[in-house]
Formats: structure tokens, sequence, C-alpha cells
């Protein structure tokens, strides 16, 4: 396992809460990623694993119990440890949400990149047999409320019925095909390839080529966002707002394709929960961090579906 050389200190807003929220990324002996409440008095380790994500509605990734000491949105930060190979660390923090910085994993990979530690390898998570989660499956499992509140809050997963997350064999490394369909005009069909192998090769085009991608969403469902505590945090630094034709952003892009880049540092954040090294292809297709996480729990449901290799 690999850990930092020293304590990190990260200071931001909360995209949804707008509050500023102080975390510290401490190095540790304990093996894998663990969130801490300091603001909760006698709160536990949080593990940041697959089989401890709570929700995901809010286009984010949970961990924890969302009626008692919990972190949201913590996809990016973890996305950056994948990448500088931080597997061993116990983030403080004194808020449910990680800061959002520049809503993307770029300023993580910054501020982390003098504090790495790099004398050991992760462990490996070989994918032996394909496993295939589906959109369909999501809403079918979802109560009946939970469904209503999905429409209102999310109406996207209905129109991206037929979208799926699928893990296969790949001895390289964790390779992703990635494909956004939004009816948006300035979105439409986007589609990003990239492999993570490990090498220097690999991280430095991943740092310059999809780290800086940020978060997006309309400009018009903000309003309707910050009256239900959401959104609060979002400003033109660290979201991509669309504007209400979806023909065009009120900011400027990185990449004609930043949005489907931006789903690449979702799905790598999202399989380091695996608690190490995913070695497979990553097909995703209207995906989401919903069926990221349902692709990993069917993944390690059977045993015979994935070797772990210790390094």
């Amino acid at each position: 396992m690999s850990t930092l050389t020293k304590k990190v200190k990260i200071s931001g807003v909360g995209i949804h809460s707008g509050n500023k929220v102080n975390l510290v990324v401490l190095p540790s002996k304990k093996s894998g990623i663990f969130f801490k409440r300091v603001d909760i008095k006698n709160a536990g380790l949080i593990p940041a694993t697959f089989d401890n994500v709570g929700e995901t509605l809010m286009r984010n990734t949970t961990v924890g119990d969302k009626n008692a000491a919990h972190v949201q949105t913590i996809e990016h930060l973890m996305a950056a440890l994948f990448i500088l190979g931080i597997d061993s660390a116990v983030i403080e923090i004194d808020g449910n949400e990680t800061p959002i910085l520049d809503g993307s994993a770029y300023e993580f990979i910054k501020i982390l990149s003098n504090a790495i530690d790099k004398k050991t390898k992760m462990k490996k998570i070989v994918v032996k047999k394909t496993v295939v989660a589906y959109r369909n499956e999501l809403v079918k499992t979802m109560p009946f409320f939970k469904r209503i509140k999905t429409v209102i809050l999310n109406h996207t997963i209905w129109r991206r019925g037929n979208g799926f997350v699928k893990l296969s064999p790949d001895d390289r490394g964790l390779s992703i095909d990635a494909t956004l369909v939004y009816n948006d005009a300035i979105i439409g069909t986007q589609s990003f390839s990239c492999l993570l192998d490990g090498t220097k090769k690999s991280v430095d085009s991943f740092i310059k080529n999809i780290s800086k991608s940020r978060t997006f969403g309309k400009y018009s469902e903000w309003e309707y966002l910050k009256a239900h505590g959401m959104g609060r945090g979002a400003n033109e630094h660290n979201v991509i707002a669309l504007n209400a034709k979806g023909d065009g952003t009120l900011n400027k892009l990185y990449y004609k394709d930043e949005f489907v880049r931006h789903k690449i540092i979702d799905a790598v954040g999202d399989m380091f929960t695996s608690g190490g090294f995913v070695y497979g292809h990553l097909e995703s297709y209207k995906g989401s961090h919903a069926l990221n996480n349902l692709v990993l729990r069917k993944l390690f449901s059977d045993k015979t579906n994935y070797e772990i290799i210790e390094k």
C-alpha cells in the first residue's frame, strides 16, 4: 500500500450546501481510504468502499449513512487519490461533502502531488468474467415514491433507459470507453477513451487531457436545486452551465467534449471504491454513479468474477 509523506489540508465550499468545508488528508498505516467526520462527536471511520455507498441520486457518490455520518461527492477526490497511487489515507472532514474546488479532479491532484509516496503499488483487482449493470435494473429496484422523486430531481434516468456500465477482462490495466447521449445540442453524443496502466505516461495523459474537465448542469435547473438545498455552492468557476436552449454554455469549455471527459473522472473515482486498481475494460454508455456502483456490486458478488493480486 502507499500513503502520503505528510498531511495535506484542503478547503473550499460544498457544491450543494454552499458552506465552507475543511478536510485534512492524513497518512495512514491502515490499508484503504477512510473518511472521518470531525464535526460529529464520536463518529467512526467511514470506509470509501463500494459496499458503503448509499445515495447516488444527486449525481454524486456518497459513503456512509445518509441519516448519520456520511460524506457526499467523493468521486473527484477519489479519482485524484487513485491517479496519484494513494490507497491508504484517513480524510478528516468537518462537513458532509467534500469541497468542490474547480469542479474537476485537477486541483485535488495538484495539491496532493507534493505529498505522495510511490514506494509500493496498489493491489490489483483483476476482472475475470464480464459483468453488466443496466439502467432499467436501477429503476425496477426503486420503491414507488423514490421513483417519483427520481423523475422530479433527475428525470434523465428515464430518457436514458437503455444505459449500461460493463466490466470485462483487460490485463493492460483500467481501460475506459465512455459515451454520453444528451438531447442538448451542445453535448449531443460524445465518446472518449483512455487507458490507465500505472505508468507515468498514462498518469500524465490523464492529468493533461482529462483531469481539468468539470461537472456540468443546466442553468435553468439551478434555482430549483437551490430551493431544495442543492447546488448552492455552484458557480461559473466550478460548473459548466448549459444555457436554457441547451445549445451553448454560459462559461468557456476547456474541450469541446469536456462533458464526457468529466464522466471519465467520475468513473475512475467510483472504480477506486473497489479498494484497489481494477484491471479490466469499463464500457459506459449513458452511465451514472449508480451504475458504476451496481457493476462493482455485481463484480464482487461472485468470487469467480475476479482475482485479487496483492502487491
